[in-house]
């Protein structure tokens, strides 16, 4: 035994003194990796849409029904159980309203205390005792373990296990116990929950999604272009603090920086309904249905055009910063004729549908107005300023990355770019060129150094990139030709408007160019896949989010409202468990309330995308393979007991 694996298994030793330990953890962990494989759950593209995946957070995305399902089989009505699950997803809201017309309330707490045990003994099966003890609620640990090692064999302790509910109603500690109960439930049913990207804008309430999410128990996120945007923003980037304003006015989401962040917008107002006080900001309609009044809608509009002027001369700026960004074919304002109202692209001359412009010097269209500058400083500081807008970009820091390998699949939000040819396309970072895996490395590490380098150019390219990752060709975050901001709002002829996807779109089901990609990223092209998002899958035109024979997975299936007519369904999660991989796709959730007082579940129908032979086990997964390396480490302590290298400690 050489030097260096002794001093290891000297370190090993202090956790695991004795021989008779050792024996005992790696009993331990060889009987884990016989267990079921745990439940993954993936999702994309949530868009600020909290009510719709909150909900599918709390269903378990439909596992929980299940769940009710396999514990009472036809010994529960129909609407028995939907009631149960109700209770289950929403237990505080459901104990009030159904405590209102009930006369017996200790009969009706003890049969919910009863139903929940068995759900939540269904719930546990496939875990070890150890992790569903460490999931108890430590206020109720106690009385829900003895609840649930309760056994039909065991008739001399019926009485017991009476008096344990008898009590709980008795000190009128029912309704917390249930509370804490159907938390358990909801933690058991999704072991662990990746997003795929893309949880803030459109929607309106991205920061409640964080807040879910910074309690969630396990997770992993992959950054979106629309996440990385604010994340850049957070960190006073101007390009990013532009677009994130002039989003949420579009969408009528200003609410989200004002009451969300705290972040003041007056100043903003103010200016915009000064410099467009005449103006009827004809191509700056919002989007959707935001239901705002009529002197809001005027400022939201008003807003949205101030900001996107002001985003088109930030932008500029950056632009001629950065050459190899490759962007400047996006600096359009250059290109207008003011006299005209008309704009050239590339040869051809487009008639402005808004041609009015008071912030525009056309002798030096990208300067800003002192007040526009003044504007911008403002928004920068109260950005940065933001405390809680800080603590979830910070959160997504934490748990985030560009990409992740994880059982067999591998996760990203949009794309590894790649030629027309399927070849992987090269990069240019800051004068260095990448491309598969090394230019998601690269650019992660760049994130990093915005946020945390001691060097303040290292800092600034990191926060300038993030930027660049919005909206760049080649970034594998946007994964189109242009980001045609400019033309959708300013000319009608379509033609100019459109975004080239990256050829990743158009080669998803040749198969060659599929395994290259996850040879890249150092997987095995026979059992791996790729899981990714970003562009919806327009179910309702037919199109298949299946992709290469089950290679690929494209999980954007229209949570955001906007997109819905485009998807016609509300969104995908892929459910992974021991019997493969499932995918469901789900119709709107209609509100909280309607799902509470009419019990209206979100209705999802569920398609089996692979399905293993032999239920997967413990010992097939990431965590498998650590497991296997500690026992492995284990059996090397024992065998130095054994041969008197290391002395067992009887301290």
């Amino acid at each position: 035994m050489d030097a260096n694996e002794l001093r290891y298994l000297k370190l090993l030793s202090k956790n695991f003194p004795t021989a008779a330990q050792a024996s005992a953890e790696i009993i331990n962990l060889n009987a884990i990796l016989n267990l079921p494989k745990a439940t993954e759950v993936y999702a994309s593209d949530i868009h600020g849409e909290y009510e719709a995946f909150v909900h599918l957070l709390r269903n378990g995305s439909g596992a929980v029904r299940l769940k009710i399902d396999d514990a009472f089989g036809n010994t529960l009505t129909p609407a028995e159980k939907s009631s149960l699950a109700t209770l289950i997803y929403y237990p505080a809201e459901k104990m009030q309203l159904e405590l209102k017309s009930i006369d017996d309330v200790n009969g009706w707490y003890a049969t919910m205390l009863v139903r929940l045990i068995a759900v939540c003994k269904q719930s546990a099966g496939k875990y070890t005792r150890s992790k569903v003890r460490k999931a108890l609620p430590q206020e109720f640990a106690y009385i829900i373990e003895e609840l649930m090692t309760e056994s039909n064999l065991a008739v001399d302790k019926k009485a017991y296990y009476a008096a344990i509910i008898d009590s709980v109603i008795r000190t009128g500690c029912a309704p917390d116990l249930i509370k804490a109960m159907c938390v358990l439930i909801k933690q058991l049913s999704i072991d662990h929950l990746h997003l795929v990207g893309d949880i803030y804008d459109r929607g309106p309430l991205p920061h409640m999604i964080m807040d879910t999410l910074m309690r969630f128990h396990s997770l992993d996120i992959q950054w979106g272009n629309h996440d990385i945007v604010w994340m850049g923003a957070s960190l006073g980037q101007p390009g990013c603090i532009a677009h994130v304003v002039r989003n949420c006015a579009r969408y009528g989401n200003l609410s989200v920086l004002e009451d969300a962040y705290g972040i003041n917008i007056l100043p903003l107002a103010t200016f915009a309904m000064n410099a467009y006080r005449d103006d009827p900001c004809v191509a700056f309609g919002l989007k959707g249905n935001p239901q705002l009044s009529p002197q809001s809608l005027e400022m939201n509009i008003k807003i949205q055009k101030a900001m996107a002027i002001i985003q088109f001369k930030v932008e500029g700026h950056l632009i001629r910063e950065y050459p190899s960004f490759n962007l400047e074919s996006r600096n359009l304002l250059h290109h207008i004729d003011f006299d005209k109202g008309t704009v050239d692209l590339d040869g051809t001359e487009y008639e402005l549908i808004d041609k009015v412009f008071p912030t525009v010097d056309p002798s030096d269209p990208y300067k800003l107005t002192p007040e526009e500058e003044e504007v911008m400083e403002r928004l920068e500081q109260a950005f940065v300023g933001s405390e809680k807008l800080q603590r979830h970009m910070r959160f997504l820091l934490d748990v985030g990355n560009l990409y992740k390998v994880s059982n067999g699949a591998l996760l990203f939000h949009a794309c590894a770019p790649l030629n027309v040819d399927g070849t992987l396309k090269e990069v240019d970072v800051f004068g260095t060129k990448y491309k598969g895996r090394a230019l998601y490395d690269v650019l992660e590490r760049y994130v990093r150094a915005g946020f945390h380098s001691e060097d303040p150019e290292e800092r600034k390219r990191g926060r300038d990139l993030m930027w660049w990752l919005w909206l760049g060709e080649g970034s594998p975050l946007f994964a189109k030709s242009k980001m045609a901001t400019f033309e959708l709002y300013l000319i009608a002829d379509k033609t100019a408007r459109k975004e080239v996807k990256n050829p990743f779109y158009t080669l998803l089901e040749d198969e060659r160019v599929v395994d290259g990609i996850l040879e890249d990223f150092g997987m095995e092209p026979k059992t791996s896949r790729i899981i990714c998002g970003h562009v919806p899958v327009k179910v309702k035109d037919g199109e298949d989010p299946v992709k290469c024979g089950g290679k690929v997975l494209t999980i954007d299936g229209g949570f955001s409202k906007a997109y819905q007519p485009t998807t016609g369904i509300a969104g995908f999660t892929l459910i992974s468990n021991s019997h493969g991989y499932i995918l469901a796709a789900h119709e709107p959730l209609g509100s909280t309330t309607d799902a509470i007082v009419n019990e209206a579940d979100i209705h999802s129908s569920r398609r089996v995308v692979d399905r293993v032979i032999d239920r997967s086990l413990v010992a097939d997964t990431d965590t498998g393979t650590q497991l296997k390396e500690q026992i492995a480490d284990l059996e090397k302590l024992l065998d130095a007991y054994k041969k008197g290298y290391i002395a067992e400690s009887t301290l």
